[in-house]
């Protein structure tokens, strides 16, 4: 068992967690979290404990996962402990693989000769859209939806994960967590839903809708009252990704930037965005970052999840990831190759973007198009990733109306969940790559310009423009 690092906030040293649980070894480490398995002594039950070390990515995973609780496709929350000057601790469930594992399989292990059959993918696909679907409902934006934090059970039940990036929206009938507001989640014990997953012939029973949000206690020092502002500009002190801890109950690696303080967290003007506050561009992970996250938008909404859907989509059809961008200026540039240029004729409100004037690229005279990205795949196939990666966010499919898609309708259809095939094994970080982080590893700065071969650099009166030839 490896030893623990020794930290004064070690969850080792905390009798109140000790005393209900014992901890069986570290799977995961990184800057802002540790994660432990653990065995629940009344009754042995496996579980995942998460030591959260920043305040606000422990306090948003609460709330988002207290709100969507009885979802089946999101992992469950069991219990929490906070105390003053210690550390968050989540119990959640503990899952024992992910869709990284599952897409490496199909790719590299056992499988791969006969790769992810077409009704693995659509089942997949499914419980993916399930759990989206049950977040947007709940006004809930999780902002880092990646292969890595969509956690599998032994039994083939997929559940969204590591929602310490989520932002819960302002709507009717729900209580706004905003990136420069919180409020205080609810210590209550979360019974396991099932994780039997509804038929698709009736979708709307896949999510169940919770109409209120959690009750208020005052256990972190915070007001009863939604309008009070706790505090300022919390999003921009922590929207660095956790290393090594992204998959909660699992051994999976997650993504860091290599140098976090070469992204930008950007300022929306006093009255943007519905009175939400500003939110921060500095969200998810390079290769599943919708485009106006990497051109700084401060008031997008759950249309940023959704693009990352048609690249996760994209990487079970074709086993490989779709814009496996170096930086983010590399990151756009993949993109464009792809889809071709951004402009107001796609998207009129493009020129809106924080850096749209900032930045710009050399015309792409022949994009890829996705086809040639998803070679032998159908066109229904193909169709569905393009409802996703659209320029113009609202344009892009909900999951709910991709769960009405005919695709998921057609031969072959959908395994049932007791059908899957689940990975046996898990896959360590360096066991199919050599970057210490994984797959989704961020592999260099914003700043970096190297793949672009010449630039020119021009000052305008935003500031500067870089054109790439």
């Amino acid at each position: 068992m490896e030893q623990p690092v020794s930290k004064s906030w070690s969850i080792h040293t905390r009798r109140e967690i000790t005393s209900k649980y014992q901890i069986l070894e570290r799977v995961g480490s990184g800057a802002y979290a540790d994660v432990y398995k653990a065995r629940r002594l009344f009754d042995n039950l496996k579980v995942a404990l998460k030591e959260v070390h920043d305040y606000q990515s422990g306090f948003r995973e609460i709330e988002a996962l207290q709100t969507l609780q009885n979802c089946p496709n999101v992992v469950v929350l069991h219990e929490y402990f906070w105390s003053e000057d210690e550390d968050a601790v989540l119990v959640l469930e503990y899952l024992p693989t992910d869709l990284a594992a599952v897409i490496r399989e199909a790719k590299k292990g056992e499988w791969k000769e006969e790769g992810l059959r077409v009704g693995e993918i659509k089942r997949w696909m499914i419980q993916v859209l399930c759990g989206v679907d049950a977040c947007h409902r709940n006004s809930i934006v999780h902002r880092d939806l990646k292969p890595s934090n969509l956690l599998i059970s032994a039994e083939g039940v997929l559940k969204l994960a590591d929602f310490g990036q989520a932002r819960i929206l302002l709507a009717p009938g729900f209580i706004a967590v905003n990136d420069d507001q919180q409020n205080t989640p609810t210590n209550e014990a979360v019974d396991n839903p099932s994780d039997i997953v509804p038929e698709l012939d009736n979708p709307d029973q896949e999510v169940q809708i919770i109409q209120e949000a959690p009750p208020y206690r005052k256990e972190f020092g915070l007001s009863d009252d939604p309008k009070v502002r706790d505090f300022e500009d919390m999003d921009k002190e922590s929207c660095f990704p956790d290393c090594d801890t992204s998959c909660l109950a699992t051994c999976t690696a997650s993504d860091i930037e290599e140098d976090p303080f070469k992204s930008y967290a950007y300022e929306a003007e006093e009255g943007q965005n519905q009175g939400l506050g500003p939110l921060t561009s500095c969200v998810g992970t390079r290769w599943f970052r919708a485009p106006e996250l990497l051109y700084g938008s401060t008031t997008y909404g759950p249309e940023i999840d959704l693009w990352s859907l048609g690249c996760i989509f994209a990487e079970l059809l074709s086993l490989k990831p779709l814009f496996p961008g170096t930086s983010d200026i590399d990151q756009l540039g993949r993109i464009f190759n792809v889809l071709g240029d951004l402009s107001k004729e796609v998207w009129p409100g493009c020129t809106e973007l924080p850096d749209y004037n900032t930045i710009s690229f050399g015309k792409v005279e022949n994009p890829l198009g996705i086809e040639a990205c998803l070679p032998n795949r159908s066109a229904d196939e193909i169709l569905l990733v393009k409802k996703l990666l659209c320029y113009d966010p609202t344009n892009r499919a909900t999951p709910m109306e991709l769960l009405q898609d005919r695709y998921f309708n057609e031969e072959p259809l959908p395994l049932t969940i007791s059908e899957l095939r689940v990975p046996s094994k898990h896959y360590a970080a360096d066991e199919d790559s050599p970057n210490e982080c994984g797959d989704y590893k961020d592999f260099d700065s914003d700043s970096d310009f190297g793949d672009f071969g010449p630039s020119y650099v021009t000052r305008t009166e935003h500031g500067y423009a870089i054109q790439f030839y």
